[in-house]
């Protein structure tokens, strides 16, 4: 039994430039914006949030599969990935296509500008869970080629799957009718405080309308939590200390796969919520979101740490 994590696959380039934006940016000749950095350091990572949501689970001892589409220069993240415990036979590597890329520039105030290369997640939706290995016990369906995403939500609900929906990043790119439909009959809904006013406002209900489509709504809060409701009432989820912050991209994504891995084991919310918060922590902790690692006595003491409660003894059960 194994999680299928769908969503992108995916290279992020990281440049920083030693220098503000703002003092290169006239405004009265915004209308012909022409600007070029010289960037003092460039770093390749791999990312995007199926290979995101893997590595994660796998780092907690829970077997994960990637369903996804990636360009031929992608072989060696996929072998990356195998090597580290994920089964990537429904990864679709296309000739002809470029894996998904992101070219992100900070400057030194912590400003962003990024571009974004979709590549070979445009075709995403050519796959369906036909096409993931068997025995899946839940799908997580994140953000990618919406019609794809609109695929596998289809195919969850007509296999009796548990499915997370995580719209994320490609909430512009879909309708109020794909929100709705992505929503109806999820597991878990998920998103952070703003992706989830947007919902609210795509799909014309409140909070307590979401729970009328989903099972479990999760709002993550960045330095101040998560927040998990159901029917039966609201569980908040407190953050667990970083020794240092280096990088809060793939954060959320590291949450999800310990909140999946914790409820799937048969922890309480409060105490999957836990293993979600501490596992995000370890990202933010590294630049590149699949850079962070630790072995299980490790994580365990930590959380002993962070918590003030032992992780308990059911979420190292069976797939370890």
């Amino acid at each position: 039994m194994s999680v299928v994590c769908t969503g992108s696959i995916a290279y992020d380039y990281i440049l920083s430039f030693k220098g503000h934006f703002k003092d290169h940016i006239l405004a009265d000749k915004a209308h012909i914006l022409n600007l070029s950095f010289l960037v003092d350091d460039l770093r390749k990572h791999r990312g995007g949030v199926a290979g995101n949501y893997a590595y994660n689970l796998t780092l907690l001892g829970y077997s994960a599969a990637v369903l996804a589409t990636a360009g031929a220069d992608a072989t060696e993240y996929r072998d990356w990935l195998v090597a580290r415990g994920v089964d990537c036979h429904g990864l679709r590597l296309l000739e002809g296509e470029i894996t998904a890329t992101g070219f992100t520039t900070t400057d030194l105030d912590d400003n962003q500008l990024t571009g974004y290369y979709g590549g070979a997640m445009g075709r995403a939706a050519i796959l369906g869970l036909d096409d993931a290995p068997p025995g899946a016990e839940a799908v997580i369906v994140g953000p990618n080629d919406p019609a794809a995403m609109m695929r596998l939500v289809k195919e969850c609900r007509e296999k009796g799957l548990p499915f997370v929906f995580d719209p994320a990043h490609q909430l512009p790119r879909l309708s109020a009718e794909d929100v709705t439909e992505g929503t109806r009959g999820a597991w878990i809904l998920i998103g952070n405080d703003y992706e989830l006013e947007l919902i609210m406002q795509r799909t014309g209900r409140t909070m307590d309308g979401l729970m009328e489509l989903a099972e479990i709504v999760v709002t993550t809060l960045g330095r101040e939590g998560s927040r998990i409701a159901t029917k039966a009432g609201v569980v908040d989820i407190p953050p667990a200390p970083a020794r240092r912050e280096s990088d809060p991209t793939g954060a959320g994504d590291a949450y999800r796969a310990g909140l999946v891995a914790g409820l799937l084991r048969g922890l309480e919310l409060d105490h999957a919520g836990r293993v979600a918060s501490l596992a995000a922590t370890y990202a933010v902790e590294q630049v590149g979101t699949v850079e962070h690692s630790y072995t299980f006595a490790e994580f365990s003491e930590r959380h002993q740490a962070a918590f003030g409660v032992a992780l308990d003894d059911a979420f190292w059960g069976p797939a370890r």
